[in-house]
């Protein structure tokens, strides 16, 4: 059974922009990596990503509980960078002249995804079964070709050392 949870981080004081450029490279990956490469990402984006991340974590293993759930089967689904309100400031100028910026604020949400233990074992047991299956039948074609057609090389030296015996005794 797929497990799904969310966090969010509303209203942070980071440009949607900037909070994409962070949250695209760990997109996909599983959320034990996802951590290692944010805490090694030197952007602020990647300290407020790296707590969403580990609180949509948490959410999936509270809910699912760890008897069912270990947390290197979660993976981030998505991460979705929303813009939130913009604030328009001002900044005062020479010869009384205003300046006027927009501080950029945006909305985080990651979505978590992982599979219960149960199904990862029957899973793990249906594939170690077709590879048993697979590594018989390659055995079996390997011994038959062994057996019915030696290999082509190795059978042109054996009847070049044969016929230079041969012809050794022909001499004497």
């Amino acid at each position: 059974m797929l497990v799904s949870s969310k966090a969010s981080l509303k209203y942070l004081s980071i440009p949607p922009r900037k909070m994409r450029l962070v949250a695209d490279n760990v997109k996909g990956m599983p959320v034990e990596k996802a951590l290692a490469a944010l805490n090694f990402t030197p952007k602020i984006a990647a300290f407020h990503l790296a707590k969403t991340v580990k609180s949509a974590a948490a959410n999936a293993l509270s809910q699912e509980g760890t008897d069912h759930l270990h947390p290197e089967d979660l993976m981030i689904k998505n991460i979705i960078v929303d813009a939130a309100p913009t604030q328009k400031r001002i900044r005062f100028r020479s010869m009384g002249r205003v300046f006027r910026y927009h501080k950029r604020f945006c909305h985080l949400t990651v979505l978590i995804e992982g599979q219960t233990n149960v199904e990862a074992e029957q899973l793990a047991a249906t594939k170690t079964k077709k590879k048993v299956v697979k590594k018989d039948a390659k055995t079996a074609d390997s011994s038959d070709k062994k057996t019915a057609a030696p290999n082509k090389k190795a059978a042109k030296k054996t009847a070049a050392k044969k016929a230079t015996k041969a012809a050794d005794k022909n001499e004497s």
